[in-house]
């Protein structure tokens, strides 16, 4: 009985070990190199998927020496490549979504928020455009106003709070 257990554990050991163990990068290379380009090309077609490629076995390159077991490398490196495609497309997003519209120019934002911000102070009115008419960040807005963002907030806020009574009223 003792024996049988023994046999079982050794067996158990040497499984795990096996799985363990981690491949040259070549073997690693060779074993998943096909079924990464075919995925990469279908994310982003066969134009963008060798740069694509490239820079997913750059990426294991760099982390397999960190590895510490070799269980799962097949899910490995289809995440890494997975993650450069989501990149990929992020990089390219912002060009391929611009589309010139045939609208025509409408007021600027100070101007069409000209009636609701007159009679505010100056600083709040500049933050009150800046931040609604513009939609600019706290910290683009202290630039311009040449404050701090908390100042600029403060600005937009008391602002936003002077027109809500101002309406209200």
């Amino acid at each position: 009985m003792e024996a049988c257990s023994q046999m079982r554990a050794v067996a158990r050991w040497r499984t795990m070990m096996h799985a363990m163990t981690i491949p040259p990068f070549e073997h690693f290379y060779e074993q998943h190199r096909i079924e990464v380009l075919r995925i990469l090309r279908r994310r982003l077609g066969s134009d963008r998927a060798d740069d694509a490629f490239q820079e997913t076995f750059l990426r294991a390159l760099q982390a397999y020496g960190r590895l510490q077991h070799g269980e799962h490398l097949r899910a490995w490196v289809l995440t890494i490549a997975q993650n450069v495609a989501i990149d990929a497309v992020r990089r390219a997003r912002p060009g391929s979504e611009l589309v010139e519209t045939g609208t025509e120019d409408t007021r600027p934002a100070y101007e069409e928020l000209a009636e609701l911000t007159n009679g505010l102070p100056p600083k709040e009115r500049a933050a009150v455009v800046l931040r609604y008419g513009y939609d600019l960040s706290y910290d683009q807005i202290a630039a311009a106003l040449d404050s701090s963002p908390d100042a600029a907030r403060q600005a937009a806020s008391t602002g936003v709070r002077r027109l809500r009574r101002r309406t209200m009223s």
